[in-house]
């Protein structure tokens, strides 16, 4: 049974190396390159591009400046700390304010006095005063007099006319009531003055972000102009890339541009998401500004280049390979390319830097249109030993 059990077990490995002894044909021995995916390398249209450098910049951002003198008493905190919509950033001393909005909100209580002192007044000349001055003020005698006396014959010699001298009166007392009113629209403004400069002291988040930047701290003396701190949103950033106005054609709102950031290298696909409408009169160039994914590395401040079409230049056709094929052997990308044989040859290629969609690329030198490649290769995979063992399996010199 043991000895049957063993002539059973080591038969398929004699087989196996009578299959491999020197003088087999290669073709006997399975193509190694079947065990992967080879695809087809294509062509694709390609132009020129240009490669310009841009800055990474925040998609929201604001300068805060002084806009009252006061000395700095509160900063909410320091670069990199988030806050939220509405939080005081900066605070400045007030006390002046503050004591002069109360003297004006004395004078406000005056003026309202003054409006309700005027409104008695006009009811009073309405129902109860005389055209004689006499018969508003003084004693019993002398109004007695002015009303039986002076009154009808004022009227009857012409001398006055008594019902127009109380209109006036009354008229008289209605412009007490405007003025009264006016007084205490002038005090209502003086207030808010005062409650717009209180609010100038207080720097207000407009939105949430962190402080990217202090430009002063707790205890210096700011006058009006003077910078406080910078706030940005960096959850959400752009490139910013001057375009030589030559190049404008080729650039529209809502197109993908691909570009490289200074963080490993790291190439993304960008959006273009504002052109501005005038070129600058000096450079004769446009700023351009891109969004970039969400996910992208890096932040405010970076390196980043921009690779711009150019649409004055002849197109050309260039080899496209999938991205799952490219291997880099430190900084430079390869491919395994498959010849005659199914034999592997590892070949360095050098990017045309322009993506065709996130799952392909254009190649500059290093391949031609028609060969093939292999897509996905395996770690630690070795193009000259599968090269030497696919066009001499069985060992021959």
């Amino acid at each position: 049974m043991s000895m049957k059990k063993h002539l059973s077990m080591t038969l398929p490995a004699a087989l196996v190396g009578w299959f491999l002894m020197p003088g087999m044909p290669a073709e006997a021995a399975a193509p190694l390159a079947s065990q992967y995916h080879v695809v087809t390398v294509r062509s694709a249209p390609s132009g020129a591009h240009t490669m310009l450098g841009g800055t990474v910049v925040p998609l929201k951002e604001v300068s805060f400046s002084a806009q009252m003198p006061g000395r700095v008493e509160f900063i909410a905190g320091v670069e990199g700390d988030w806050f939220d919509k509405g939080t005081i950033l900066v605070a400045l001393d007030d006390d002046d304010l503050l004591a002069k909005r109360r003297a004006a909100y004395a004078q406000y209580l005056k003026a309202q006095a003054g409006l309700r002192n005027s409104r008695v007044q006009y009811t009073r000349q309405v129902y109860s005063g005389s055209a004689m001055e006499s018969e508003n003020s003084g004693m019993a005698i002398p109004k007695m007099f002015d009303r039986y006396m002076t009154r009808p014959f004022s009227g009857v010699i012409g001398a006055d006319n008594p019902e127009v001298t109380r209109r006036a009166q009354i008229w008289a007392q209605g412009t007490q009531i405007d003025s009264a009113k006016a007084s205490v629209m002038e005090v209502l403004a003086s207030l808010q003055e005062l409650d717009a400069k209180l609010r100038d002291t207080k720097t207000i988040a407009p939105f949430t972000g962190t402080i990217v930047q202090k430009h002063v701290e707790v205890g210096d003396t700011v006058q009006p102009g003077m910078p406080l701190l910078q706030f940005a949103d960096i959850r959400h950033l752009q490139i910013k890339v001057d375009v030589p106005a030559r190049l404008m054609p080729g650039v529209k709102s809502g197109m993908t541009i691909p570009a490289k950031l200074d963080v490993g290298d790291t190439h993304i696909e960008t959006r273009v998401a504002q052109i501005f409408p005038m070129a600058d009169p000096q450079r004769h160039t446009v700023t351009v500004k891109l969004d970039l994914p969400a996910n992208a590395p890096g932040g405010p401040g970076m390196y980043a280049e921009v690779m711009i079409p150019d649409v004055t230049s002849p197109v050309e056709q260039l080899p496209t390979i999938p991205r799952s094929a490219i291997i880099w052997r430190g900084s430079l990308p390869a491919v395994y390319v498959v010849a005659s044989g199914s034999n592997l040859e590892l070949r360095m290629i050098r990017l045309g830097g322009e993506s065709m969609g996130e799952n392909a690329v254009k190649v500059l030198s290093g391949l031609q249109v028609g060969e093939r490649i292999v897509t996905n290769p395996p770690t630690g995979l070795s193009g000259g030993a599968w090269k030497q063992n696919s066009a001499n399996p069985a060992g021959n010199p």
